[in-house]
């Protein structure tokens, strides 16, 4: 690895003094968390500190592409990525590059997966370092659990490494990958994720969660639904030190006149380990106990306007006295944060469906992605800690409206320190006042009333598509 004293460019500018004058703007989103110390540290060790004597170097690159995937419509596009960059060097009274996005697209593609990934994790792993101990749920740090998926532009490389579903016929469908992301229920940042193919060996949810398994720390509680409640990976958890509080699997039945009983729908269950599974090698399996003594809890839902639904919870955390039955409870309820989490990345910053057209840049685009999520959820947890509040009160789309809206003026902004923050300050209420909506009993049917287009759906490759377009009456 080249060490960080050879990344210079001409005139003896070393990559701080050229981050710096980018980053050190009072208003720049972020950029107290993305420092140019960081950013160097974390890129230099991935060898991809890169332009240093140009327009489009690391850190200009990565603010452009930030921008990209934290906006929508027009807006998201590498066009008018080129556009904010050339708007911030004119107004510096710097080069400005032209206005062919080639240049920003080639340099874009030289950002390391690795080091997105890493200053990605670390911006998560910080936050979740110094959150506040009412953020935390009993004094433990609890990790929501979650899979989902997401498309991509049909090309035939991302088609390669992501096929599209099998009922789909050729040319018709979109490639499709899967995702598992642990993400933290006190500061609702992702803390790493998984991705892979959507089927094959070895490409389900959990087999992409073992991957994660690094990622989680002694004393942490895992929530996850009941499609993680299996043995084998709870005694993996548990082999880490972590605790589990899950759904129980639809497989199994539990039978509260059996075992150690605690209360009402309360009880301490004996499960014995299975036969090895064809993943699992035979090391693994030998740490793996033969038995283990977990704690099933049956409760019911009361929500207006449905019937009562009865849940039975597995969990590792069996001292009924440390535990009540409403704390596992109360833990388990807060299983649904994953799916709000991951309706703000997949809906509002468009991960749903990327833009990228190869599967290197597919990869990318969804680091970049996380990045600018976690960006966002420590902007609106700073917001939360000067105001009294929780993250998860603030609203995620709220904050990264407000931010957006204060981009372009405060970064190219000249303004003294104290204008400076009081603008960050100001910011911050306003962003704290944006709470998230208490709606209890809403009921709203799952239908659209504006019909978009009634053109029909593509139901033939459009190569022959085209051709019969081409054919004369």
């Amino acid at each position: 690895m080249r060490s960080i004293a050879r990344f210079r460019v001409q005139g003896g500018a070393s990559f701080r003094q050229v981050a710096s004058a980018f980053l050190s703007q009072p208003g720049l989103p972020f950029a107290q968390v993305l420092s140019a110390e960081r950013i160097e540290r974390i890129f230099a060790k991935h060898d991809n500190l890169f332009g240093l004597s140009t327009i489009y170097s690391t850190v200009v690159v990565l603010w452009a592409f930030l921008g990209q995937v934290l906006r929508d419509d027009k807006q998201a596009s590498c066009q008018s990525a080129v556009a904010g960059v050339v708007t911030y060097q004119e107004l510096g009274g710097r080069t400005a590059p032209t206005a062919d996005t080639g240049d920003y697209c080639r340099a874009r593609a030289k950002l390391s997966e690795e080091a997105l990934h890493d200053l990605t994790v670390e911006v998560a792993e910080e936050l979740e370092q110094q959150a506040d101990p009412d953020w935390l749920w009993k004094g433990r740090h609890a990790k929501l659990v979650d899979g989902f998926t997401f498309t991509m532009p049909d090309t035939l490389d991302n088609q390669r490494e992501y096929p599209q579903q099998t009922s789909q016929k050729e040319g018709i469908g979109f490639p499709i990958a899967r995702a598992c992301a642990i993400l933290s229920l006190a500061t609702a940042c992702t803390m790493n994720l998984a991705v892979g193919p959507y089927a094959g060996k070895e490409t389900g949810e959990t087999a992409l969660l073992r991957n994660l398994l690094d990622s989680l720390q002694s004393r942490d509680v895992v929530v996850a639904d009941r499609f993680y409640c299996s043995f084998m990976m709870i005694a993996l958890f548990l082999g880490r030190g972590v605790d589990v509080c899950a759904r129980l699997h639809q497989r199994r039945h539990a039978d509260f006149r059996r075992g150690k009983r605690l209360g009402k729908y309360d009880h301490l269950v004996e499960w014995k380990r299975p036969v090895k599974p064809s993943w699992m090698d035979e090391a693994t399996y030998a740490l793996i106990p033969e038995n283990m003594v977990l704690r099933e809890i049956r409760f019911n839902v009361f929500e207006p306007g449905y019937r009562v639904q009865a849940l039975t919870v597995v969990t590792t955390l069996t001292d009924p006295e440390a535990f009540t039955t409403e704390d596992i409870a109360q833990l388990y309820g807060f299983r649904w944060n994953s799916e709000l989490d991951i309706r703000s990345i997949k809906q509002s910053l468009h991960l749903d469906h990327v833009r990228c057209k190869s599967p290197e840049m597919v990869r990318k685009e969804v680091w970049t992605t996380l990045l600018g999520y976690n960006l966002v959820r420590t902007t609106a947890a700073a917001a939360a800690l000067l105001h009294g509040r929780q993250p998860r009160q603030i609203s995620f789309t709220g904050t990264c409206q407000h931010l957006l809206s204060s981009w372009m003026v405060l970064s190219t902004a000249i303004l003294d320190p104290k204008a400076a923050l009081r603008l960050c300050q100001t910011l911050l209420k306003r962003i704290s006042q944006v709470v998230v909506a208490n709606r209890p009993g809403r009921i709203e049917p799952r239908v659209l009333k504006r019909r978009r287009h009634r053109y029909p759906l593509m139901r033939k490759p459009r190569l022959q598509l085209q051709k019969q377009l081409g054919k004369p009456n």
